[in-house]
C-alpha cells in the first residue's frame, strides 16, 4: 500500500506522464492569437470574435511578489476560503482555513478523482479580507460597455482545472506558473462529461478528436493575459502549482 507521499508522487508521474505523451497537445503550440497591445484599438478586433492572449499590459511584479507561498501564507494563512468542486457546475461548496487547503490540499490531480471529489480554490473570495493583497493588482485596461469587473482570484496543483463551460467574458492572468486553456466558440459544443476533470478528458477524449474538432488552445505564462468572449466554451487545466486571477466582465 502506497504511504501518502507515495499516493503524491504517483499522481504526480500521472500527471508527467499525460502532459508530455506524443498524443497530448504540445505544451508550446498556440493555436490563439498573440498580441502586444497598445491602445483600445487593438483589444476591439477581439472584443466580440474570438479570444486573444495579450502581452505587456500591466506591471504586476508587486502583485507576484505577495503572492508567494510564504507571503500568501503569513498574510492569510488563518482565513477561512471556500473551495468550489472542480466540475463543471461546482455544485458542493466547502470552508476551511487557506493554510489546510495550502498544505494539505494543494498537491497534483489524481487524473482518477471525479471533478466532485476535487476541491479548487477560485472565486468565491472575501474581499473585505484580501483587500490588502487585491488593492495591488493592476487589471487589463480594457472594459466593454454596460459591464462591470469582478475580481476571482485562484490557486490550484499542478494537473487541477475547471472542465468546459461558458459565461460572459473576460480575462485571465498567470501569476505563477503555467495554465493550459482548450476554448470553443459558442455555436461549437464541445464533447465531455460535467463531473470528468479536464485531465481525464486529456487522457480519455483529446487524443480521438480530429484536427477540426479540436479545440483552440494555447499556454498562457506568469504575466500574460488571455480574453474569452461572451459565451465562449472553454476548460482550464494548470500545468504547474499556479496562482491565477480573472476579472469577469458581468
Amino acid at each position: 500500500m502506497l504511504s501518502p507521499f507515495g499516493h503524491v508522487l504517483h499522481a504526480f508521474l500521472l500527471v508527467l506522464h499525460l502532459l508530455t505523451a506524443p498524443s497530448r497537445p504540445e505544451e508550446s503550440a498556440c493555436s490563439v492569437p498573440v498580441r502586444a497591445v497598445g491602445g483600445c484599438s487593438s483589444f476591439r478586433r477581439y472584443a466580440f470574435l474570438r479570444p486573444v492572449i495579450l502581452q505587456g499590459l500591466t506591471d504586476n511584479s508587486r502583485f507576484r511578489a505577495l503572492c508567494s507561498r510564504e507571503r500568501l501564507l503569513a498574510s492569510f494563512g488563518d482565513n477561512v476560503v471556500r473551495l468550489s468542486t472542480a466540475n463543471t457546475y461546482s455544485y458542493r461548496k466547502v470552508d476551511l482555513p487557506f493554510q489546510e487547503y495550502v498544505e494539505q490540499l494543494l498537491h497534483p490531480q489524481d487524473p482518477a478523482s471525479l471533478g466532485n471529489d476535487t476541491l479548487y480554490f477560485f472565486g468565491d473570495n472575501n474581499f473585505t479580507e484580501w483587500a490588502s493583497l487585491f488593492r495591488h493588482y493592476s487589471p487589463p485596461p480594457f472594459r466593454l460597455l454596460g459591464t462591470t469587473p469582478a475580481y476571482s482570484f485562484g490557486i490550484a496543483g499542478a494537473g487541477s482545472g475547471v472542465p468546459f463551460h461558458w459565461h460572459g467574458p473576460g480575462f485571465s492572468e498567470v501569476i505563477y506558473g503555467r495554465k493550459r486553456w482548450f476554448l470553443y466558440p459558442p455555436e461549437k459544443a464541445p464533447e465531455f462529461h460535467p463531473n470528468k476533470t479536464t485531465l481525464a478528458w486529456l487522457q480519455d477524449t483529446y487524443p480521438a478528436l480530429t484536427s477540426s474538432q479540436r479545440p483552440l488552445e494555447c499556454t498562457i505564462r506568469a504575466g500574460e493575459v488571455l480574453y474569452f468572449p461572451d459565451r465562449w466554451w472553454h476548460a482550464t487545466l494548470n500545468l504547474d502549482t499556479s496562482v491565477f486571477i480573472s476579472t469577469f466582465l458581468g
